[in-house]
């Protein structure tokens, strides 16, 4: 039987990605592998990030994966920067507070508007919200205090706290990162019925940082596996 694989937040941490695909989850090509956003800033190498998963996607791998709030960063600092050559756009000032330097180190850039087009156009292709038979895969969560919380795709960029109404999404059960979670309570929501969401996200740039973070997770929809590859980038 095919696997589903969920992986959430990467930030720039490539090693610890190659090491959690090829040596922990170990995909075969029938096998689906869905990534819920931010694959750039705090780590060393977004760029390498985004290589990677698009030499997975070129080799026949089945790849599908959201867009985050970093990425959504880039994009706009990108559009924003290519009218400006003496002052630095609002998103670009704000970007920078949240990892901007590092990403753009990675690029071998100095300006948003110089990363090659590519990466941008492979941001844009990014989704907003995938719907599987039994989960919501969102970057941050959903916007349950409207009708129909497909309609806010700020919210399931940039949404920290919400309480989920699974009348409003089929019944279904949502995954999400965006937000580190200690470990064991990500383990929590996986092994008890009792949650009607999945926090995905452990931070992985939090290595040495806080006990019970710093790990790239990835969960097998199928049997529930959780793994969780320790931060081999720092």
């Amino acid at each position: 039987m095919a696997k589903q694989w969920i992986i959430p937040d990467i930030h720039g941490c490539v090693i610890t990605l190659k090491q959690l695909i090829e040596n922990g989850i170990q995909p075969s090509k029938d096998d689906e592998i869905y990534f819920l956003g931010d694959y750039i800033d705090r780590g060393p190498d977004g760029k390498g990030v985004i290589d990677y998963i698009m030499s997975l996607q070129s080799e026949g791998y089945k790849i599908d994966y959201l867009i985050g709030n970093h990425e959504y960063y880039c994009m706009s600092s990108f559009e924003a920067d290519k009218h400006r050559f003496l002052f630095k756009s609002s998103i670009q000032k704000e970007w920078e507070r949240y990892g901007a330097k590092t990403t753009l180190a990675s690029f071998g850039m100095k300006h948003p508007r110089d990363i090659d087009p590519k990466y941008i156009e492979w941001m844009k292709k990014g989704k907003y919200f995938i719907e599987l038979d039994k989960y919501i895969l969102v970057h941050a969560g959903m916007n349950f205090n409207i009708p129909n919380p497909f309609d806010d795709t700020m919210s399931m960029l940039w949404v920290r706290d919400f309480k989920v109404d699974t009348m409003k999404i089929g019944g279904k059960k949502i995954i999400h990162g965006h937000v580190p979670v200690e470990h064991s309570l990500i383990q929590l929501f996986i092994d008890s019925n009792g949650y009607d969401f999945i926090a995905l996200d452990n931070g992985v740039y939090y290595r040495d940082q806080k006990v019970g973070f710093g790990n790239l997770m990835a969960l097998e929809l199928n049997n529930m596996e959780l793994i969780a590859q320790p931060n081999v980038d720092f």
